[in-house]
C-alpha cells in the first residue's frame, strides 16, 4: 500500500499544506493516520476523500457541511439517506450555479462578438449605424 507525505497530497490535488493541515483542525480528515512522532501519513483513500472535500467546497458547501457528511459515511448504512439527500441538494445547488454561469457566458459572447464587429470595421460606431432607433414622445 502506497503511502504519501502532506506535501506530496498537496501537490497532488494542487492545494498547500496550510490547506490540509487547516482541513485536518477542522475535522475533515479523521481518517488520515498518524505516525508516532504525529506525522501525517496519506494512503490512496485519503486523496480521495480530499477529492470529495474539494469537490463540496467548489459548490459552496461550509465546511461544517462536509464534516457532517463524513460523520455521516462513518456511520454507515444507517445514514445513506441523509447523504443521498445532502448530495441531492447539492446538484441542485450546481444546476443553479451552471445556470447563471450560462447567462453569465451568453453576455461574455455578446460582448466578444460585439468588440470583434467593432475592431473589424475599425470603430465602434459599426454597432451605432446598425441599431434601431426607438422614437421618443415630447
Amino acid at each position: 500500500m502506497a503511502t504519501y507525505s502532506i506535501g506530496e497530497v498537496a501537490k497532488e490535488l494542487n492545494l498547500t499544506v496550510y490547506t490540509l493541515r487547516y482541513y485536518d483542525k477542522e475535522g475533515l480528515m479523521p481518517f488520515v493516520e498518524r505516525t508516532p512522532s504525529g506525522t501525517r501519513v496519506f494512503k490512496d483513500s485519503d486523496i480521495e476523500a480530499l477529492k470529495i472535500v474539494e469537490c463540496l467546497k467548489s459548490t459552496g458547501m461550509p465546511i461544517k457541511e462536509i464534516k457532517t457528511f463524513f460523520e455521516w459515511c462513518s456511520e454507515g448504512d444507517s445514514s445513506l439517506k441523509q447523504r443521498y439527500e445532502m448530495f441531492m441538494e447539492r446538484k441542485s445547488c450546481v444546476e443553479a450555479q451552471m445556470e447563471a454561469l450560462k447567462k453569465t457566458m451568453e453576455l461574455i459572447d455578446h460582448k466578444c462578438w460585439y468588440y470583434k464587429t467593432a475592431l473589424d470595421a475599425g470603430t465602434e460606431d459599426i454597432h451605432k449605424q446598425n441599431s434601431i432607433e426607438i422614437p421618443t414622445n415630447k
